[in-house]
């Protein structure tokens, strides 16, 4: 009886993309990425680089690129693990990505254009910047956390149970910093503020939960 071997050839070309997108984000703004590698031991990163803003930076688009790839990639095998689904089609692999890239990209646009309608522009571009930068380090994290779980470590549940979790608590890290770090913008515009957590950072999810469990 032949062994049934599994391919993981398009999540190698998706792991070697996601090295070359972060090599060139180094490359783009070496101090700027060094900085960025610190960014959980200190606040030196938000602080310095939050103050210049774009609509559109090369460096966090590259990083954003990698977090689309990494998510991707992770969220197949816990597909994989859970539905015991050997393979996975081109096909459907470019529509998982396109999706949650698609999903994250709304979020961010939606977040802003209520910022501009509370007229609390100030405070949710710093926001989004600093819950994005969390976000695409997650990113940075998740690239060799897949390449272990591909090639290495066979995915149990307490070990996939373990990575969400220590992944939720990075992002809760960057939250509580985000926070502390607008805390007296907060306090003036508490009321939006809520409206704005329960409309734009719970809502999505919840939403989602409901969708994969009627499913």
């Amino acid at each position: 009886m032949l062994r049934h071997i599994v391919s993981n050839e398009i999540f190698t070309i998706l792991l070697v993309l996601g090295l070359v997108i972060v090599a060139l984000a180094k490359l783009t703004a070496p101090r700027r990425f060094d900085d960025f590698i610190m960014v959980l031991a200190n606040d030196k990163y938000l602080k310095i680089y939050s103050r210049d803003q774009k609509f559109f930076d090369k460096f966090d688009a590259l990083l954003f690129t990698n977090l689309i790839l990494s998510v991707s990639v992770f969220c197949f095998i816990v597909f994989k693990h859970y539905a015991s689904v050997q393979n996975i089609s081109g096909n459907t692999m470019f529509k998982l990505t396109f999706s949650i890239g698609v999903f994250i990209l709304i979020k961010v646009l939606t977040e802003r254009l209520i910022g501009s309608l509370f007229e609390i522009d100030k405070l949710i571009d710093q926001y989004v910047f600093q819950k994005i930068s969390f976000k695409n380090y997650l990113g940075l994290l998740l690239l060799p956390v897949n390449a272990l779980l591909l090639y290495s470590f066979q995915p149990t549940l307490p070990l996939i149970y373990g990575i969400i979790s220590v992944l939720l608590i990075i992002n809760i890290i960057g939250l509580i910093s985000s926070f502390k770090t607008h805390q007296s913008l907060i306090k003036h515009n508490l009321f939006y503020f809520i409206l704005y957590l329960c409309a734009l950072e719970i809502a999505p999810y919840v939403i989602l939960y409901k969708v994969f469990i009627s499913d």
